[in-house]
């Protein structure tokens, strides 16, 4: 059986004792051009795991960086097709990094979950995270995604109990997001570190695949914090920020920065 892109990657870093940054960029922010040198750049410095992030017009999840984001890139005129370009580009590139799609599911559901599918492949996406999309609800598209080859990445919070843990455990495909507080994306200065690490021991106790901490993340020693005892990080409003300001040289340092928080030093996550 093929092992699928994340499943190798995070093989991968946990035999050099490292864990994973995720870092999500939106497609066309603030023009394509503009995106295209960013993602790059986020590839360029160290991401193991890319979000691309589909415009649409009401991302509830999302805080006020990213839905600017959103804003700017559908009055630019961005679309799927646009997002599926730029992810064609940078799978050519960089063909080792897997590239999920950050969509809201009305797109999906939109296009149908067969040709959303097909186009999603053929673009060099290895996955999906749907943020609105509840674990009770998932087996059809999660179905249609495995039959293309393609994740299916779902979401658990704070606010998640053990018995709701275990069936987004059985649902989700190759790994889980858990959302570090309650509310929307947003970097943060403080994050409540012990909670999120008891939440993350309860969540191994329900499942074993890997699990990585977004919302809020937004500095090498958030990074360091959360890879002693999560599979990952991810960042994405900082980056969003940053990109959006022109402020490309200060992204490339702190996707090093960021980075350089997840090399632990010894392989003893749990995958």
């Amino acid at each position: 059986m093929v092992m699928h892109p994340l499943e190798r990657k995070f093989n991968h870093l946990h035999q050099k004792g490292e864990k994973a940054l995720l870092s999500y960029m939106m497609a066309g922010y603030p023009d394509i051009d503009s995106s295209l040198k960013a993602l790059r750049i986020l590839l360029e410095e160290g991401t193991d795991i890319l979000e691309l992030g589909l415009p649409f017009s009401d991302p509830v999840a999302d805080g006020p960086a990213i839905q600017t984001a959103h804003s700017v890139a559908l009055e630019n005129g961005v679309g799927l097709q646009d997002t599926f370009s730029i992810s064609r580009q940078l799978k050519r590139d960089f063909p080792d990094v897997p590239i999920l799609m950050m969509t809201y599911l009305n797109p999906v559901f939109r296009t149908g979950y067969e040709r959303f599918s097909e186009l999603a492949k053929e673009s060099g996406i290895d996955g999906l995270i749907v943020p609105d999309l509840p674990a009770e609800e998932s087996e059809e598209l999660g179905e249609v995604l495995k039959d293309h080859g393609l994740s299916l990445v779902l979401l658990a919070s704070p606010t998640t109990g053990r018995e709701r843990l275990s069936l987004i455990c059985k649902m989700t495909h190759h790994m889980t997001y858990f959302v570090s507080v309650t509310g929307t994306t947003g970097a943060r200065r403080e994050l409540p570190f012990n909670e999120i690490e008891r939440e993350i021991k309860i969540y191994r106790e329900v499942c074993q695949k890997p699990v990585v901490v977004g919302f809020g993340v937004s500095s090498g020693d958030h990074s360091r914090r959360i890879s002693s005892f999560a599979d990952g990080v991810v960042v994405g409003s900082l980056f969003v920020r940053l990109a959006g300001e022109g402020r490309l040289e200060e992204l490339r340092q702190k996707v090093r920065e960021i980075k350089e928080g997840t090399k632990v030093g010894s392989a003893d996550g749990e995958l």
